[in-house]
């Protein structure tokens, strides 16, 4: 699948999980885990200083740019890095 998508607005250190994630289904950090599952709490209590100030560019990210089927709860983002497993089982 093509992703064309602007992680520019993403902070830099982080663009490359979410990367990973959305186009390798990879799983990413800690943090990048909590945002991807919709968890406010464990992903404000997993932020660096640059990721609590730029939050809200990282859930626009989220919202604007990323495949809706990829986030948004622990059950989408479990399912997405199960293709990843699917995808690279033998058959």
């Amino acid at each position: 699948m093509n992703y064309d998508m602007n992680y520019e607005q993403l902070p830099e250190h982080i663009r490359h999980g979410f990367q990973a994630y959305i186009e390798e289904h990879r799983e990413p950090g800690d943090f990048v885990m909590a945002c991807l599952e919709n968890n406010l709490c464990e992903a404000c209590g997993r932020a660096d200083e640059t990721n609590r100030e730029r939050m809200f560019d990282i859930v626009s990210f989220l919202y604007n740019e990323a495949p809706a089927e990829c986030w948004g709860s622990s059950a989408k983002v479990e399912a997405w890095l199960a293709e990843r497993v699917r995808d690279e089982t033998p058959s």
